[in-house]
C-alpha cells in the first residue's frame, strides 16, 4: 500500500511539474539559422533554414507564425506543424515588422523602405522613405513607423477597399534618431538615441508632445533604452538605466516614483501575466543572473544565477513558470513562479536567444 501512495504521490507531482500542452514555445537558436521547438518542458523538434537568426524574431496571429531574420526574410510557417509555409526577402536587414488583418508590414533598414504583405507574403505595397524605418506598429487603419534618419514619425492610412493601399496621413517631426516605438491603446511613444527625451502622439487626436524623462533630484536620463526592454504595468512603467544599476520607476505619467537597486547593470524588464512580479536581467559581470522585484512593494524578491549569460526570458501564460534562455549552457532554464526554484533544465537547445509562445488549442 506504501508504494502505491509513494508512485500516485510521484505521478501527481511530476505532473504537477509538467508545463500544459497548449503552450509551445518557440526559441530562436541565434547561431544555426534555425528555431528549436519546446513542448511540455523538453525540446520536441528543430525548424531549420530559418536564415539569419541572429535577432530573430517571431510573431503569432491565429493559426499563422510568422518569422523576421536579421538578413531580411520573412517566413510565414504553421506553428502546429511546425512547417514553412512561404518566405519573402524584403531588403538586405529588416528590423520589425507588424501583422494586420489582411497583411504583414516589414521595416526596412538597409533599402530605406517599408513593405506591405499579403498574410500570403506576396508583395502589395513598398512605401519608400529615404530612411532607415523603426517601431513598427498599427492602430486601427494605420500603420505607424519613425524614421530614424529624418526624425520623423509617419502615419499611413489604409484605404484600400479589396486589398491593403496605405497613404500618407500625416507626419510628425520628432526628437533626434528615433530609434524604437511601443504602443499602449491609443497611445504611439517613439524614443530617441540622441535626445534626452521620447515622444508620445495620441492616435485619436494625431497630436505630438515631447516628454524629458528624468530620475532621481530631476537629473536627466542619457539614454532611453529600447522599448523591447520597458514593462508597463496598469499604473506603473518600470525602466532599465542606461549604465546604472537600477530599475526606474514611474507612474503612467512619466513622474517619477523611486531607483529599484539591482545587483547589476539591467538590461531587460519583464512583467508576469498578473503583474505582480518583475523580472531583471543584465549585462557585463552580472550576464548570468535575474532577478525578481514584487512589484508592489517595489523589493527584490529572489536572485538567480545560471552557468552562462542570460539572453531572454518568458513568463507562461497558463503555468507559474519563467523560461530562460540561457546562451552559453545551450540550455532553457525553467523557474517554478509559486515557490521560486530551478525546477528544470531543457537541453538539445543550441546558444538560444528569443522565446516566444504560442498557445494552442485543445483538442477536444
Amino acid at each position: 500500500m506504501k508504494k502505491i501512495v509513494l508512485g500516485v504521490l510521484s505521478t501527481v507531482l511530476l505532473f504537477a511539474g509538467t508545463p500544459s500542452k497548449q503552450e509551445k514555445l518557440f526559441v530562436v537558436e541565434r547561431e544555426s539559422n534555425s528555431v528549436a521547438i519546446i513542448h511540455r518542458g523538453l525540446t520536441k523538434s528543430h525548424m531549420k533554414d530559418m536564415h539569419n537568426m541572429n535577432h530573430g524574431v517571431i510573431k503569432f496571429d491565429g493559426k499563422d507564425g510568422y518569422l523576421i531574420s536579421r538578413d531580411g526574410y520573412v517566413v510565414k510557417f504553421d506553428p502546429v506543424t511546425e512547417k514553412k509555409e512561404a518566405e519573402y526577402k524584403t531588403s538586405k536587414s529588416a528590423i520589425g515588422f507588424v501583422i494586420g488583418k489582411d497583411f504583414v508590414a516589414v521595416a526596412n533598414y538597409d533599402d530605406k523602405s517599408v513593405d506591405v504583405l499579403s498574410r500570403d507574403l506576396k508583395p502589395i505595397q513598398k512605401i519608400k522613405t529615404g530612411s532607415k524605418n523603426v517601431g513598427i506598429k498599427t492602430y486601427k487603419d494605420y500603420l505607424i513607423f519613425a524614421q530614424m534618419d529624418n526624425d520623423k514619425v509617419s502615419v499611413y492610412k489604409n484605404v484600400g477597399k479589396d486589398k491593403p493601399k496605405f497613404e500618407l496621413y500625416k507626419e510628425f517631426k520628432v526628437g533626434q534618431m528615433p530609434f524604437d516605438a511601443m504602443i499602449k491603446d491609443n497611445t504611439y511613444i517613439v524614443g530617441f538615441f540622441l535626445s534626452k527625451s521620447f515622444g508620445v502622439i495620441d492616435l485619436d487626436k494625431m497630436k505630438y508632445s515631447e516628454i524629458k524623462v528624468t530620475a532621481q533630484d530631476n537629473k536627466p536620463v542619457l539614454k532611453v533604452p529600447h522599448f523591447g526592454f520597458w514593462s508597463l504595468s496598469d499604473d506603473r512603467t518600470f525602466i532599465p538605466a542606461v549604465g546604472d544599476n537600477k530599475v526606474m520607476v514611474y507612474d503612467n505619467n512619466f513622474t517619477f516614483i523611486k531607483n529599484i537597486e539591482m545587483q547589476g547593470l539591467p538590461v531587460f524588464t519583464a512583467l508576469s501575466p498578473d503583474k505582480k512580479y518583475l523580472a531583471v536581467t543584465f549585462s557585463g559581470k552580472d550576464f548570468p543572473t535575474i532577478q525578481i522585484v514584487d512589484t508592489k512593494t517595489l523589493k527584490i524578491i529572489k536572485t538567480f544565477t545560471f552557468k552562462g549569460k542570460v539572453l531572454h526570458v518568458r513568463w507562461s501564460n497558463s503555468d507559474p513558470m519563467l523560461y530562460v534562455s540561457v546562451n552559453d549552457a545551450n540550455q532553457v532554464n525553467v523557474i517554478n513562479t509559486d515557490e521560486w526554484f530551478l525546477e528544470r533544465e531543457i537541453f538539445r537547445v543550441k546558444k538560444p536567444s528569443g522565446i516566444f509562445i504560442y498557445n494552442q488549442e485543445e483538442k477536444k
